[in-house]
C-alpha cells in the first residue's frame, strides 16, 4: 500500500481495456472487523489508480459494517478488488456472506491482490504466515475459495523467499513439502506478475515459478507470458 500501481507486464493496459472510466469499484477488505484498516486500504487503492488516470463514480469498502448490503454493492460495481492481508480471515468472511454465490452472474472485473488473489481459487492453499500457524495442528492450510480459478497462487516471491514462520522457511520447509503430500501445483508470483482469466482462457504474464511434487522450478522470465494449462 505504498500508493503506486505496478505497471509491469502490461498490467495497467489490461485493466484499462476491462473497466469503464469513470467506473464504480468495490474494495473487499481482508480484515472485515477492522474498519480503520479497510478504510485506509480503500483510500490508498483509489488514490493509486487515480494517480494513473482512473476516475471513479464510487469506491466503496465491503467489510462487516455493510455486509448485509454486499449483493447490492456487487451488483452496482464495474469491478471488484479483493485486498491483501491475512488469507484465512478474508476467506472466512467471504464464505460467511456467501460471496461466491454473489459473483455467479457478475460480469465485471474481479481483481485479487495478495491474499485476495489466493482466495480466488477453488481450493485455497493458505500457507502459514503468522506466528503459531505452522505449529498449530488445527490450522487449516486448505480452504474453500471463490472458485474463479483452479490456480493456487503464492504471491510476493522475492519478499517471502527467505521468510520464516515458527522457524520454518515458507518455501523450503512448508510449501514445497506440502505440494508433495497432496500432488498440488502452486504458482509462485513475484510482484508484477499476474493472471488474467477471460472468456474461458487463462494467461499468466510475468516471471513465474512452479512448486509441484516437492520441486520448485522457474517457468517464465519477466516480460514473458504463458497460457494455461501447460506442462
Amino acid at each position: 500500500m505504498d500508493g503506486a500501481i505496478n505497471p509491469a507486464n502490461g498490467f495497467l493496459w489490461q485493466v484499462q481495456q476491462l473497466v469503464p472510466n469513470p467506473s464504480r469499484c468495490l474494495f473487499v477488505s481482508s480484515h472485515p472487523d477492522e474498519p480503520a484498516f479497510g478504510d485506509h486500504c480503500t483510500i490508498c487503492m483509489a488514490q493509486a489508480f487515480e494517480d494513473v488516470d482512473f476516475k471513479f463514480l464510487a469506491f466503496d469498502c465491503l467489510d462487516r459494517r455493510n455486509a448485509d448490503k454486499a449483493q447490492e454493492l456487487v451488483n452496482a460495481a464495474d469491478w471488484i478488488i479483493l485486498g491483501g492481508g491475512h488469507v484465512p480471515t478474508q476467506n472466512a468472511f467471504l464464505n460467511e456472506i456467501g460471496f461466491a454465490k454473489m459473483l455467479k452472474d457478475y460480469d465485471g472485473l474481479v481483481m485479487g491482490i495478495s491474499a485476495g488473489s489466493m482466495n480466488m481459487a477453488r481450493v485455497v492453499y493458505a500457507q502459514p504466515e503468522e506466528k503459531g500457524e505452522a505449529l498449530d495442528p488445527k490450522y487449516k492450510r486448505y480452504l474453500p475459495g471463490l472458485g474463479l480459478t483452479e490456480v493456487q497462487i503464492l504471491p510476493h516471491y522475492y519478499l517471502c523467499k527467505d521468510m520464516e514462520v515458527d522457524g520454518f522457511l515458507v518455501y523450503e520447509d512448508l510449501a514445497i513439502p506440502d505440494s508433495k503430500k497432496r500432488g498440488d501445483r502452486y504458482y509462485v508470483f513475484p510482484d508484477g506478475t499476474y493472471l488474467l482469466g477471460q472468456g474461458g482462457k487463462e494467461t499468466i504474464f510475468g516471471e513465474l515459478y512452479i512448486i509441484e511434487n516437492g520441486v520448485m522450478r522457474k517457468v517464465l522470465e519477466d516480460g514473458q507470458s504463458i497460457d494455461l494449462p501447460f506442462i
